[in-house]
């Protein structure tokens, strides 16, 4: 027994070696396996990014900050100045116009640009030969509207001809035509002889439709009655569709915005405004327009805006664009709205 056990402990000694000596050789073709490997696939890799241009997207080096979405505007703009001081007497250009009022888009649309403005504000002017009021107003009111931080767009609605003027007419044609740009939530409707005198009378919406020319110059700045909706005013667009609009049948000058006021009563709203100081307003003297004799019928057709409503308005409204000019600081809308007992020309 002591001669086997002595013979057999070289054997086993022997078998171990050579078990190791296998182990070893398997983990050294393994190690090699893997970075042949890996090398075939860097290879691969840095082939790819040689033969295929990068992106600028990838090229860049990687940010370490990541972009955040706008916060909304505040209620009360920190760019207001209040107070302002509005002449006459110079002369405007246009070019000079746009090129301080750089961040406005073509057709004058603009957003700010450091938060995320409150409302989406269509200007509606109704127009006819008033190009240097036009000038004034692009002058004074593009600086004041980007203080009061809206995103807003700008559009003169020009009636086409020499047909008796139709003020209400031209406003609904601005309703229209700004929704089929852009998803408006808020109009002003301004005439285009009407600069405010601060910049805290804010172009925009509230619960109420709302009445900005509250003290004009031209009447001492008083209200001339409690009922006076003229000049300037800003309704929803869910307040203007609830009256169904503004009236088309006021040819001539007056009495569409007391029928405006008398709508706005009948649907159970009321009249929101500014204060006297922040609501003045100066208008630019001139010559009554020809074409826009007073309304002989005025009074008539106020004392039945009750009747008259229902079926006058944006649910009649018949009119035919003859041109959109996109100009840099407003859009230029050249409409045909008929005459008095006339419809649109169909072509």
């Amino acid at each position: 027994m002591g001669k086997n056990v002595a013979t057999g402990s070289p054997m086993r000694g022997l078998h171990a070696t050579c078990l190791m000596l296998m182990v070893l050789s398997g983990l050294h073709l393994s190690l090699v396996l893997l970075y042949y490997l890996d090398m075939h696939v860097y290879t691969a890799q840095l082939m790819q990014r040689f033969l295929e241009p990068e992106s600028p997207a990838t090229s860049a080096a990687p940010s370490t900050t990541t972009s955040q979405p706008l916060q909304p505007c505040p209620e009360t703009s920190p760019h207001l100045v209040g107070p302002l001081r509005i002449e006459f007497s110079q002369s405007i250009n246009l070019e000079e116009v746009k090129q301080i009022n750089s961040l406005v888009r073509e057709g004058g649309h603009f957003t700010p640009t450091e938060c995320t403005a409150l409302q989406k504000v269509a200007v509606i002017i109704p127009f006819r030969n008033r190009d240097e009021h036009l000038k004034y107003w692009l002058y004074y009111l593009h600086p004041i509207l980007q203080r009061q931080q809206l995103d807003y767009g700008v559009y003169v609605i020009n009636q086409h001809g020499e047909e008796t003027f139709n003020r209400a007419k031209l406003l609904n044609v601005g309703f229209v035509e700004a929704l089929k740009e852009y998803d408006y939530n808020c109009f002003v409707f301004s005439d285009v002889d009407l600069i405010p005198m601060d910049d805290r009378n804010i172009y925009k919406c509230y619960s109420q439709p709302r009445h900005l020319a509250v003290s004009m110059d031209k009447f001492g700045f008083r209200l001339p009655y409690n009922q006076f909706f003229g000049g300037i005013s800003a309704l929803s667009k869910e307040q203007h569709e609830k009256i169904n609009g503004f009236p088309n049948d006021y040819w001539g000058w007056g009495g569409e915005d007391d029928d405006i006021y008398n709508r706005i009563a009948y649907k159970g709203m009321g009249i929101s405004r500014p204060d006297g100081v922040i609501g003045k307003c100066r208008m630019i003297k001139h010559n009554r327009d020809e074409k826009n004799s007073p309304n002989p019928q005025r009074f008539d057709r106020i004392a039945r805006t009750r009747q008259t409503m229902q079926n006058d308005g944006l649910n009649s409204l018949k009119y035919r664009v003859l041109q959109v000019k996109k100009y840099p600081l407003y859009t230029f809308i050249d409409v045909d709205v008929g005459g008095p007992g006339r419809p649109p020309s169909s072509r």
